[in-house]
């Protein structure tokens, strides 16, 4: 992965539901050798800590111990840790000011919520918001999620491949010698999608030469994730696409609603300044 990605900023409460986004990051830069660093983010501002200053010594009180504990876990998984609270009126705008400050290329943070009626609905509005204004790409993890080892998916819209996204899949599957599958899903007449898969696949496969592409029919966000399910894919690979709005991004939200339900990491491609 120290190919593909060289600053790692994991963005985390350290609470129950961070588990899964502190101890990817924490394997991540294990395994290429790199610093970590960490955003704590606290909601805070003058008028806050002058109504209600118990509230705020707090809420501070909380975060030194949650910084503790990341320090230990950092400690204890052999990882050079560099954590930075950042207090704030917004969460996700101090995440992405820290990225945009220490010019990181990966974001790694939790996927929070319960699964609900709409798929919107288990990805938090803070991760939604730093998925729409990240300066780099963005990796979101379920509370369980674990190191891929078995198959990477990307998937492509065919009206509009993502460079990104495709490079980064090509680059982690290589990287970690795991097999790349390419997924395009079409809703109705395919149109041009087959070749536009195919140019793909022959792009993949200059870096990953047992690259295999599949196209589907159907609502993408579901034939996405059961394809993922059927592979047994445990890292899911999607591009950004749109100014100012992940909801608009990527076959009208399909992403966000891959994220939502998928069962492994999902990788929001970026692509680099």
């Amino acid at each position: 992965m120290a190919e593909v990605f060289q600053r790692l900023l994991l963005a985390t409460e350290h609470s129950e539901h961070d588990a899964g986004s502190d101890r990817l990051a924490m394997v991540m830069a294990q395994r290429c050798g790199l610093p970590l660093a960490a955003v704590l983010p606290i909601i805070s501002n003058p008028e806050y800590e002058a109504v209600a200053p118990q509230l705020a010594m707090r809420a501070e009180a909380i975060v030194a111990a949650r910084l503790s504990g990341l320090m230990q876990l950092a400690a204890n998984e052999g990882v050079v840790c560099e954590p930075e609270v950042r207090r704030g009126e917004s969460l996700f705008q101090e995440i992405v000011d820290e990225g945009r400050r220490l010019r990181s290329d990966l974001i790694i943070i939790r996927r929070r919520g319960k699964p609900g009626l709409l798929a919107n609905l288990l990805v938090g509005e803070m991760v939604s918001q730093v998925l729409a204004h990240a300066p780099c790409s963005v990796l979101v993890t379920p509370r369980f999620a674990q190191m891929w080892q078995r198959h990477v998916l990307v998937a492509l819209d065919p009206a509009a491949p993502d460079a990104a996204a495709l490079h980064q899949a090509m680059a982690v599957a290589t990287q970690c010698g795991l097999p790349l599958m390419l997924v395009a899903v079409v809703e109705g007449a395919p149109k041009d999608a087959a070749q536009v898969l195919d140019q793909a696949l022959a792009t993949a496969r200059t870096r990953v030469p047992g690259a295999n592409a599949e196209l589907l029919h159907g609502k993408p966000h579901l034939a996405i994730t059961e394809v993922a399910k059927r592979l047994g894919a445990d890292l899911i690979v999607v591009g950004r696409r749109g100014e100012g709005g992940f909801a608009r991004a990527w076959i009208g939200g399909a992403a966000q609603k891959v994220i939502g339900l998928a069962e492994c990491p999902v990788l929001v491609a970026v692509p680099k300044n």
